[in-house]
């Protein structure tokens, strides 16, 4: 949550400080203090300046040759500016799996430049680059597989990958590669915000053949990423902002440096790994015209290219790159986890309806709501506790009049098979009667202020120190404040929110943390974006440390960072109870799929003011297909559970909140997925129609998985939508009437304050449970329904995964079921996927429901041991559908149903 009026009581001494400090190139920059209080003005910030006064040309930078070294795992070279003589070391590797990672530093910096360590997960291995050819001009490299060179020109220095005679990618081709270089302090104004003088690095990158880009998280702006030609770049620099701005590349609460590119040709990916302050820039030669314009352009037979540069600029640290060639979606998603991990593998029930609130007041409060979804029939799996249920903002803590019987209270949770979440913020009330601040401070373990001593700043308890999360033994120490007998009223079924951790701190420099703080030898200028991605992998430790190893955890964060994936779920902060918003809410999270994290939602209904009745039910139908499902709302907004609003829309929330619980088997089954491969869970319709340029901009639909198409109604008042269904030759079923359509077709959809436009791709088996309970551990054994949508050229595929749902069994003893579904030749089957697992479920398939199908004479059940059945089934001829009932055979074993 935001600190909302909390924020006045600061802006004047913010303008005073902004006024004071932004002084740049010997000219004051003058700002406009609401909008600057809210985000600094970052044409004025004095590194992107230094660096936006280049202008594309001829770059000074000039290979030296006869440096050349080449090894078995990496390529070096220096690199001169011919302007100022310092010279910089570029190191160049093949990475296995069509990867490239190019590195440039100092060749001998006055003192160490920072170097992100721990979001990669292991050293990325390499493979052998071959010199092909070499001459005073420069040289030729094979990357190996499918004619793939790197040419390294000297003069200027210029890198280019090509595969055959294209050139997929360029590196300093507009000459912008510019690195501040350490130097002895002199009292000038470029060392106004950094003791160590101007230390800021660029590079820019040419994409030839690619009009679209998309992800560099996280900004509220469509999927497709606009150029920034005129305007502001871009910017990456994890801050707490107050109400923001859509369709703005401001700076929000997490920053992710990853670009993929697209085209009908190939998809490739930019991780620039540097957590300092970060803009990106984005210009093309397609950008601004006209369709009219474009259309000209092919009957006349333009030979222009079209072509997107890319120009990444960071405060401080190195240039380090890894440059992911593809060729496909799936291989970039591959190429990225195989570097910073996958999304972490949640519990089941996490995947399941959220109810929070700033806040519930005492534990009478949460056990009238808990009842009130009873009593109208409305499953949940977690109930939250934000900042109030503490004593006095002192984390890991409970208020003693509001919250006196934590047990209690989660005693009762238990006995309904429910859960609980509470927060813990980063920032500690200093005070000395306060266990958790004495530790800290007596280990030494606040980050420090530039003097050496504890670095305090005012947050929700007041004044607050900040934990060095930087720090290893910081990160252990914490994780241990998790064990049942250090937090105490805490049980099993008691998770975390990591909440403010980009840190806020409401009288800091744009409500953050000074950049010069420090984080042992280093300013928090270098590392500012990396502090709430150690938070949450803290958090994340503690909880799976207090089950000795066994249970997964569930935390969710606002900040991020590239590899925040492997420790939970993030969300996209305090949004506002608008129609804009919830509309927003899909590239959001779009964006956050393409890069890592699927594990993403928007609070739904709004964290600020208060949502029409009509607004709340479209954005529960809409959160209800998006991978995190919590509602929130601010503490100054009126009550909203979901009986509040009246009977009718009681019944419209509850039938979106039961699609999402009978649904969990196909959310559980794709999170399993994200988890071993990287492929998100949520997607843009480009994913899986690469070659249809009618997708490449599409973000008000989106897939789950391959197989489920939603577009959400987002427009108040709508009578219709428009959804384009992709794919020539398929057919996609609706999963509410079972109508079919075409593929590759904008198809209108009249709509009513029920629907939910939801279709099956033809071609597809969705496993679902039909019987929804008061939360999805109380529908653990319950049976299965088949959903079997046949293609054109009636064939069907699926899968059906199944594990304990909570505990790390999966990994460590193998303990789950992972059954191939397919039907063909009139014959459904389940086959095992993973014959070297071993599980055992009381579920069985209770129903198969055939989306396309023709009306057979018989249908025969023919389980291993040799028995046939005949089965009951109903045909629907007017809609092609036919329902086996009660084929009775366990989920977990080889099947087979034949239609004659």
């Amino acid at each position: 949550m935001s600190q909302g009026s909390v924020h006045n009581s600061w802006k004047l001494k913010m303008s005073q400080f902004f006024h004071a400090s932004l002084v740049c190139l010997g000219s004051t920059c003058t700002t406009n203090v609401d909008n600057m209080y809210f985000y600094m003005q970052i044409e004025h910030v004095c590194a992107l300046r230094r660096q936006r006064a280049l202008k594309p040309g001829q770059s000074p930078y000039r290979a030296l040759l006869e440096t050349l070294e080449l090894t078995n795992t990496k390529l070096t070279l220096q690199l001169i500016n011919d302007n100022n003589k310092v010279r910089l070391l570029l190191e160049l590797y093949r990475l296995q799996g069509n990867m490239t990672r190019v590195k440039i530093n100092e060749l001998k910096p006055l003192k160490p430049r920072f170097e992100v360590p721990d979001v990669l997960i292991n050293d990325p291995p390499t493979e052998p680059l071959s010199l092909l050819s070499q001459d005073e001009n420069g040289v030729v490299l094979s990357l190996g597989a499918d004619s793939q060179w790197l040419i390294v020109s000297a003069k200027p220095f210029r890198l280019d990958i090509m595969e055959g005679r294209e050139v997929l990618l360029s590196l300093n081709s507009r000459g912008l590669l510019a690195f501040e270089h350490l130097r002895i302090r002199k009292d000038t104004p470029g060392w106004l915000f950094s003791p160590a003088g101007p230390s800021s690095i660029s590079l820019d990158f040419s994409l030839p053949g690619v009009e679209h880009v998309y992800g560099i998280p996280e900004h509220a702006d469509s999927l497709k990423l606009k150029t920034t030609d005129g305007g502001d770049p871009y910017r990456l620099f994890n801050l707490d902002v107050f109400q923001y701005e859509l369709f703005n590349p401001m700076a929000l609460y997490g920053a992710i440096p990853v670009m993929l590119s697209h085209s009908a040709q190939r998809t490739m990916g930019i991780f620039w790994l540097n957590a300092a302050e970060t803009w990106v820039d984005i210009s093309s030669n397609t950008a601004g015209k006209t369709v009219f314009g474009q259309m000209l352009d092919y009957v006349q037979g333009s030979s222009e290219t079209p072509q997107t540069d890319v120009r990444w600029i960071s405060e401080s640290g190195i240039i380090d790159v890894f440059i992911m060639l593809g060729p496909t979606p799936t291989d970039v998603f591959s190429q990225y986890a195989s570097l910073t991990g996958t999304q972490a593998f949640p519990p089941l029930s996490a995947l399941a309806y959220h109810q929070c609130r700033w806040n519930y007041n005492d534990q009478e409060d949460v056990a009238a709501v808990d009842q009130g979804f009873d009593e109208h029939d409305i499953p949940y799996d977690f109930i939250w506790l934000d900042i109030e249920h503490t004593d006095g903002k002192r984390y890991f803590t409970w208020d003693p009049h509001k919250f006196p019987q934590p047990k209690d209270m989660l005693q009762g949770l238990i006995d309904k098979r429910r859960k609980m979440v509470t927060i813990v913020d980063p920032h500690i009330k200093v005070d000395s009667s306060y266990k958790i601040h004495n530790e800290i401070r007596s280990k030494g373990f606040y980050v420090k202020n530039k003097d050496g001593g504890d670095y305090e700043g005012w947050c929700w308890p007041g004044n607050s120190g900040y934990p060095d999360f930087t720090n290893p033994e910081m990160r252990a120490w914490w994780a241990s404040m998790f064990a049942y007998d250090q937090y105490e009223g805490s049980m099993e079924n008691m998770y975390t929110w990591n909440d403010m951790n980009e840190p806020s701190v409401f009288n800091g420099p744009e409500v953050t943390m000074h950049k010069d703080a420090l984080h042992g030898n280093w300013e928090n200028r270098d590392l500012h974006n990396l502090y709430g991605l150690y938070v949450q992998m803290a958090t994340a430790e503690g909880l799976i440390e207090r089950s000795g190893g066994v249970e997964r955890p569930f935390v969710l964060t606002r900040a991020f960072f590239a590899g925040s994936q492997r420790y939970g779920a993030v969300w996209t902060g305090d949004n506002t109870a608008e129609w804009d918003h919830l509309k927003i809410s899909i590239p959001m999270c779009l964006s956050l799929g393409l890069v890592g994290v699927s594990f993403c939602g928007a609070d739904v209904g709004g964290f600020f003011k208060s949502p029409s009745t009509e607004l709340l039910v479209r954005w529960y139908q809409t959160g209800a297909y998006q991978p995190f499902f919590r509602a929130h709302a601010h503490l100054d907004t009126p009550r909203r559970e979901p009986w509040l609003f009246g009977p009718e829309n009681t019944a419209l929330i509850r039938e979106a909140v039961r699609q999402r619980y009978a649904l969990l088997p196909y959310w559980y089954q794709l999170f399993y997925h994200a988890h071993h491969s990287g492929q998100p869970v949520m997607r843009p319709l480009w994913v899986e129609y690469p070659h249809d340029t009618a997708t490449f901009s599409t973000d008000d639909q989106f897939l789950l998985g391959r197989d489920l198409l939603v577009h959400p109604v987002t427009e108040e008042g709508a009578s219709g939508v428009t959804a384009y269904l992709p794919g020539k030759g398929e057919v996609w079923f609706d999963v509410h009437t079972f109508q079919k359509h075409n593929g590759a077709q904008n198809l209108y959809i009249p709509v009513t304050i029920s629907s939910i436009p939801v279709f099956q791709r033809g071609g597809s088996i969705i496993p679902r449970k039909a019987r929804v309970r008061r939360s999805s551990s109380c529908m653990e054994h319950d049976p299965y329904t088949l959903f079997v949508a046949l293609s054109p050229k009636r064939f069907a595929q699926g899968e059906l995964y199944i594990d304990d749902g909570h505990t790390f069994n999966f990994d460590k003893q193998k303990q789950f079921i992972h059954r191939r579904l397919s039907f063909a030749n009139n014959a459904l089957s389940s086959r095992n996927l993973a014959p070297g697992s071993q599980f055992i479920t009381p579920s069985w398939i209770e129903k198969i429901v055939i989306l396309g199908a023709s009306k057979p004479s018989k249908a025969t059940l023919k389980t291993p041991d040799g028995k046939e059945s005949l089965l009951e089934f109903e045909f629907d001829a007017s809609m092609s559908v036919l329902t086996l009932r009660k084929p009775g055979v366990n989920a977990g074993v080889d099947w087979t149903v034949v239609l004659q």
